[in-house]
């Protein structure tokens, strides 16, 4: 607990970090970081400790501190307007420090409206449903620099990039069911993401939610963790941890909209402060909350800062932005009359698109060696395409179709999956107009949509192939790739943020043969460059047959830059061995069977290849040679040529 201030009010002396250059940049719109402006910031003046305190407020007749300092008076502590009308007011107070609880008790000029805020730019606040900001030093002594110095390579677009993604909350508790901290997650974390090969972890939004429910995409603290794991250091201790062993972190990210509890931005200064006044643009029909209006350089600045805050002070090697679509129309998810058209009469929100621009080209010309990811779920042109040339600049796009496509395919009886042979096979028309990562997200597992694992048509012992052939079917298609938590080892059950993930599965040989599988699939996809280099160019794929409707069997080619050593992948999607099926390929010899999703070891039903096969001199698929194979029930082969 801090300890009682030395005076009561607010010292005028020196109580201001905000320049006259900030204030320049503030009015323009290119401060992007404002949390080293503005919030609470433990402070020495004139030789007394204390706390600098600034809020932007533009509509506020009178801002006051309040907290655990000061008995939460209203009264004894106000803050002082700038007189640069930039709207910002700020005030020192000496003999507080971190640890200190506080809000902002806001005046507005509106109707005599008062309010009780949280710190817009708080690094740390109380544990929900407490809704106090904290003052926090951040200061922290980071240990992950070589991974600093080269990460850009592991977001490269010719590197194997494989996201674990996962929500702290539920992944694992204790045995008594409550959460695990930042710091004691780290351990456990590592094991399992280094044993099972992904590169990277996706973290579900992290930034302080007031309701567990909405697994953080919620967002009420832009600048802060959720306390419910511990405190910012031991969040930085675990991005840290896991930087040490070679793991990428990515954050998800919200700038899209924002809840309606009334000590967060709604409403901040009895004016819409951050949000359209408008309903029409200002509320989000299906979330409930309200919609950022962008078309203001503060808030503009608010949220790029807070995108500049997680690259900079937590290390993150990037950012997967939240609901991307319905930032771009202006009718999202809205009927006729309950949306405004932009000023040349359409639908498209043409301030999203400058903010989404903006965002990428700042992030990018700061941190060049991080990564931003859209959830975008139309057919948007270019949002993975430079500014430059027109486009929105993420580095990648999630393909919601492929999703989509394939898991409506997976769901069907193979006895009916001839009929549906295109919903797989649509997807090379456009695979490499986008920067795309395939994508088994949390939103696939929840809400009725059952597990990834229930999903699948059949017994016991065909889900379990389905799911290996469809994880195969994830690694073989160009992208990169992305499994949320629980999918590597069978989660029978739908996903539930109120509980751990059912980790005693792993004492059955089904579940520990998936997980080896996938191991074995993330192994194969970093060794082979046919797998990875070329994931975004049409060059580095050759789909052999796409039109074997009748037998459900897709044949397919992996180039890396060496074309001489292609990846061979042959799919069954029916529970039928084929034998002597002829594939053709584009060189004569032996072809090395390099994994089989049949194998025993998997818990598959071991019919296979015997370790490879010769070519034979036979013209198919329009090349000179063809090779038998056996293909396994709901299996797939990986086959490479052996110089």
């Amino acid at each position: 607990m801090a300890k009682k201030p030395e005076s009561g009010g607010v010292s005028p002396e020196a109580a201001s970090i905000f320049t006259e250059r900030d204030v320049s940049l503030f009015r323009e719109g290119t401060h992007y970081n404002l949390y080293d402006k503005l919030g609470a910031h433990p402070a020495v003046k004139e030789g007394k400790d204390g706390v600098l305190f600034a809020v932007w407020a533009p509509n506020a007749e009178a801002v006051s501190v309040i907290g655990d300092f000061n008995g939460w008076n209203k009264e004894s502590h106000p803050l002082r307007t700038r007189r640069d009308q930039s709207g910002v007011w700020e005030g020192f107070i000496p003999g507080v420090g971190p640890g200190t609880m506080y809000k902002y008790f806001v005046r507005s000029r509106q109707d005599g409206y008062t309010v009780e805020k949280r710190d817009p730019f708080a690094f740390f606040n109380e544990i929900p449903p407490n809704t106090a900001s904290v003052v926090w030093d951040l200061k922290y002594e980071w240990s992950d620099g070589n991974w600093m110095k080269r990460r850009g390579e592991a977001v490269r677009t010719d590197r194997p990039v494989s996201v674990y993604e996962l929500h702290l909350g539920s992944w694992k508790r204790t045995p008594a069911g409550t959460f695990l901290t930042y710091r004691d997650t780290a351990e456990p974390l590592v094991r399992h993401i280094k044993e099972c090969g992904f590169t990277h972890v996706e973290f579900l939004p992290v930034t302080e939610y007031p309701f567990f429910g909405s697994w953080g995409y919620q967002t009420i603290g832009y600048f802060s963790p959720t306390s419910r794991f511990g405190t910012p250091q031991e969040c930085m201790a675990l991005i840290d941890v896991l930087h040490q062993n070679g793991i990428g972190v990515i954050l998800d990210w919200v700038p899209s909209h924002f809840p309606s509890d009334e000590h967060g931005l709604v409403y901040f200064d009895g004016t819409h402060l951050y949000e359209h006044a408008d309903i029409r643009r200002g509320f989000h029909p299906d979330w409930k909350s309200y919609i950022f209006n962008l078309g203001r350089n503060e808030v503009r600045e608010f949220l790029i800062s807070s995108a500049f805050f997680w690259c900079d002070k937590y290390h993150a090697d990037g950012l997967r932005v939240d609901a991307v679509a319905s930032m771009l129309y202006l009718d999202y998810s809205r009927k006729a009359g309950e949306w405004i058209p932009n000023k040349f009469g359409g639908r498209e929100d043409l301030e999203s698109i400058e903010f989404l621009k903006t965002l990428n080209t700042a992030l990018y010309e700061r941190y060049p060696d991080i990564v931003t990811v859209a959830e975008e779920s139309t057919s948007w042109t270019g949002v993975s395409r430079p500014t430059y040339s027109g486009g929105l600049g993420f580095g990648m796009k999630w393909n919601m179709g492929w999703m989509h496509d394939t898991l409506s395919y997976f769901s069907k009886d193979p006895v009916y999956r001839k009929y549906h042979h295109d919903r797989l096979t649509f997807s090379y028309m456009y695979a490499f107009s986008e920067n795309f990562m395939l994508a088994l997200s949390h939103d696939e597992v929840v809400h009725g949509k059952k597990s990834l694992l229930s999903k699948m048509p059949g017994d016991d012992w065909q889900k379990f192939a389905n799911l290996r052939l469809l994880f195969a079917y994830l690694f073989a298609h160009p992208g990169k790739k992305l499994l949320f938590m629980g999918s590597e080892f069978g989660q029978w059950r739908e996903w539930n943020h109120d509980r751990s993930l059912d980790w005693h599965l792993l004492k059955s040989a089904e579940h520990t043969g998936l997980l080896r599988w996938v191991q074995t699939l993330n192994r194969l996809y970093r060794d082979e460059p046919a797998l990875h280099e070329r994931d975004f160019e049409a060059e580095g794929f050759h789909c052999i047959d796409p039109n074997d409707s009748e037998q459900s069997v897709v044949s397919l080619l992996r180039y890396g830059r060496d074309k001489s050593e292609p990846l061979l992948v042959v799919c069954n999607f029916t529970p039928v061995t084929r034998s002597a099926y002829r594939v053709g390929v584009p060189a004569p010899g032996y072809w090395k069977e390099l994994a089989n999703s049949d194998a025993a070891e998997f818990g598959g039903s071991n019919a296979g290849n015997c370790g490879g096969r010769e070519t034979i001199p036979i013209a198919l698929h329009g090349f000179y040679d063809a090779i038998s194979l056996t293909l396994p029930p709901l299996g797939a082969l990986f086959l490479k040529r052996e110089p």
